[in-house]
């Protein structure tokens, strides 16, 4: 995944990783290590479990700094936003990690730490957010007309076969295109002192989070198969999550059956007959959020399988479960029997499917993984019904299994708990 360049002089000495440990440990390990120097030896209660307090903070800074880091490196993301939740995490997997190995820590350094990190990755963050914007130097030959789309970066356009003499110069070419013989010796040059240089398909890609729909698109392993090694660690993980998060969810789960049964007549459970992957239907469940109706005929069986804006269908509790997400708790048990994941492209309805695959290009393609709870289209678009907005989906649904990897499935985990929060594309 590309790391964007960055400009300004602060900023991007900012932006450096060591740079961003650095201040990381200064304020989150140093700091309270110097307040309790003192205690430090002591049996009383301020000098107990100091030391491996001290190692656990330095674990989780350095951990919390690298997802960030590589979370934020994915299009269309910013760092700030998944900084709470990346220290959040690292630092409560410390905290479990000591008390399983029953080994003593100090919950006043740990504290300290927490609130000092988190304030200064908050901090650095804000200022990279502020005072950066990206640049990149462009080759004006070849396929370069989408690149303007971008307008959220800063580009120079290269009038001469000339190497810039930025040091941190990212040039971006159309490396398709038949360049003659100077054009070509520059980005040789360049490529072999240092520079990056970046294919002007590739990058787009990597600001706008989607992928052309001209063609199939082969991923970085020259195939259309999404990494292998990773979809059986996949399903591993997604069977790891349920045994972890189930004993959490079952109160919630029984509480949100009890208001669904209560909220209006008719079943706790919707079933709907979805597509899944490798094109093979089965049955999804979710909770009920809209008011029981008749069986309507095949002609209205695509309109019924869509879902408007304030869709009167919908019950009072079917609006916080759908902004929520909570409706899609059940489809737990989808997972557990293999036909989900807890990250993947959103499986449609039949006559949706039926529907889409007719009129897309390409369409079936996105069957090749298994569907999921969350997905990168959804984080990104949220909620769509019309043929052009379902286009603009398969962007994104492509990128995803172009760029299958754990890194994108940990973003799109934190991009879900800002969904949750916000109600982004509910209906």
């Amino acid at each position: 995944m590309l790391r964007d360049p960055v400009v300004g002089r602060l900023g991007s000495v900012i932006d450096k990783l060591r740079v961003q440990l650095a201040l990381g440990l200064l304020g989150g390990v140093l700091l309270p290590t110097l307040m309790l120097l003192p205690y430090l030896g002591d049996e009383t209660r301020a000098g107990r479990g100091v030391t491996y307090s001290i190692v656990g903070g330095t674990l989780a800074i350095i951990a919390a700094t690298l997802i960030v880091r590589r979370v934020s490196s994915f299009p269309g993301t910013r760092a700030f936003t998944y900084i709470l939740p990346s220290f959040a995490s690292c630092y409560g997997l410390v905290l479990a990690g000591l008390f399983l190995a029953r080994l003593e820590y100090n919950r006043l350094f740990l504290s300290v730490s927490f609130a000092l990190s988190l304030l200064i990755a908050l901090g650095t963050a804000l200022h990279i957010a502020r005072t950066v914007r990206r640049c990149f130097w462009l080759v004006p030959f070849g396929r370069t007309e989408r690149m303007r789309e971008a307008s959220h970066v800063d580009w120079v356009v290269l009038t001469s076969p000339v190497v810039p003499s930025d040091p941190n110069a990212v040039i971006v070419a159309d490396l398709q295109h038949d360049h003659d013989d100077a054009w070509a010796h520059m980005l040789a040059v360049a490529a072999v002192t240092g520079h990056a240089v970046y294919h002007t398909k590739v990058l787009m890609e990597s600001l706008t989070g989607r992928v052309s729909m001209d063609h199939l698109s082969e991923n970085s392993f020259g195939s259309l198969l999404p990494n292998l090694a990773y979809v059986h660690i996949k399903r591993t993980i997604d069977l790891l999550g349920v045994v972890f998060l189930l004993p959490f969810l079952v109160i919630p789960l029984l509480v949100i059956a009890m208001l669904v049964k209560l909220s209006s007549p008719g079943p706790v459970f919707f079933v709907q007959e979805r597509m899944g992957h490798r094109g093979v239907p089965f049955r999804m469940v979710k909770f009920r959020t809209m008011y029981v109706r008749a069986k309507s005929g095949s002609e209205a069986a695509r309109g019924d399988a869509m879902t408007a804006n304030r869709d009167l269908r919908v019950t009072a509790i079917g609006h916080i479960l759908r902004r929520s997400r909570l409706d899609e708790l059940p489809q737990i048990w989808n997972i557990v029997k293999g036909e989900m994941s807890w990250i993947g492209p959103r499986p449609e309805a039949i006559p949706l499917s039926q529907w889409y695959q007719g009129d897309i290009p390409f369409y079936h393609y996105r069957h090749i993984i298994r569907p999921g709870i969350s997905g990168w289209a959804q984080v990104n678009q949220g909620h769509v019904t019309d043929l052009e907005a379902v286009r603009d989906k398969l962007k994104y649904d492509f990128y995803y299994i172009k760029n299958f990897s754990a890194w994108l499935d940990l973003l799109i985990s934190l991009k879900t708990l800002r969904v949750i929060s916000n109600g982004f594309g509910a209906r």
